[in-house]
């Protein structure tokens, strides 16, 4: 069982005034830079001389440098890009100028677990993913509360890795709420499968099913929209707030039999075999070299499925009901 860190073991003043790197500035690297700062951390932002985020960093007040010279400045060198390129940026622009007893923090334990990224000797390796997206890392910390968080510890070359791990963690807003402390190994695994199984491929290609699934028997594909897809936050919103009993009790009695009745039927045997199939291709490393040789050939398949889910029919009668709901086709970028 993940061990509930306790408030005792957080120290503050272990990254308070210090120099944290973030080496990236998207979703996860925006949130992470802006709360630590306002938590009284001195943030310098690390990017490529050509990177697009580089005026939106400057233009918040940090103070934005290559990724060596970022990383050879800070006591903590966060790495926030995306997982395949990382790898590269780490061996060419990190590893050769990290500070001597600096820690690595990762928010995602993709290139450790697979041998991607091996610090040297002497180095802290540690984990502090928040459970959420950096928008709502940052309007958590904003509102005075936090996104829970997994801390992990991969080497412990300070004998005070951990505690600097929560101090990372107190930084971002994260020990606000719940922190677990897990392993490198199973916040990859489990955040992969998850993202596979269930919160990505899971829910994105049940409910075009059940679209195509009503559409087919010649309902009205916008009735079928609202009915498959529009009130899926309505149930996760439920399922986060108060779990499967919760649910159970918010939803009308003919929705409760329904799933009692049809929910082990859509996702059976069969789906349940292939969930385990899909579990065996993380856990021997499969995924993660298909992923990789996908990046390095340009992203041919990625590509391709993006301008085909363009012309799918739920998508564009959602565009057209969201137009008529909203006044806009997708939400603010």
């Amino acid at each position: 069982m993940a061990r509930t860190c306790d408030p005792s073991e957080i120290a503050p003043d272990l990254i308070r005034g210090k120099t944290t790197a973030i080496i990236g500035f998207g979703s996860q690297g925006h949130a992470h830079a802006l709360n630590l700062r306002d938590s009284g951390v001195t943030v310098v932002v690390g990017l490529h001389e050509a990177s697009r985020s580089r005026e939106r960093a400057e233009a918040l007040g940090f103070e934005v440098r290559s990724v060596a010279d970022a990383t050879s400045t800070a006591d903590y060198v966060a790495l926030l890009t995306p997982d395949v390129p990382m790898a590269e940026i780490f061996i060419r622009d990190v590893e050769p100028h990290l500070r001597p007893g600096a820690a690595v923090v990762f928010a995602h334990g993709f290139n450790v677990v697979y041998g991607r990224i091996v610090a040297r000797e002497g180095i802290d390796v540690v984990l502090v993913s928040p459970k959420g997206p950096g928008p709502g890392l940052r309007a958590e910390y904003e509102a005075g509360r936090g996104l829970p968080a997994f801390v992990a510890v991969n080497r412990d070359a300070s004998g005070n890795a951990l505690r600097r791990a929560l101090a990372y963690a107190w930084g971002i807003g994260c020990t606000r709420n719940l922190v677990l402390e897990t392993t490198f190994r199973d916040e990859t695994e489990c955040d992969l499968f998850g993202e596979q199984a269930v919160l990505c491929g899971g829910i994105s290609a049940l409910v075009q099913a059940g679209f195509d699934t009503l559409v087919e028997a010649g309902y009205s594909p916008e009735v079928a929209y609202f009915e498959v897809l529009h009130e899926t936050r309505l149930i996760v919103e439920l399922l986060v707030a108060g779990g499967l009993i919760y649910l159970h009790e918010k939803i009308s009695e003919t929705a409760e039999w329904g799933d009692l009745v049809a929910g082990q039927r859509v996702i059976g045997d069969a789906s349940r075999t292939a969930m385990r199939a899909v579990l065996d291709e993380i856990r021997s490393g499969a995924f993660a070299r298909d992923w990789v040789a996908e990046n390095e050939a340009g992203l041919p398949r990625l590509r391709a499925h993006r301008l085909a889910e363009r012309d799918l029919p739920i998508e564009q009668v959602g565009a057209e009901i969201r137009r008529r709901m909203l006044g806009r086709e997708r939400p603010p970028d």
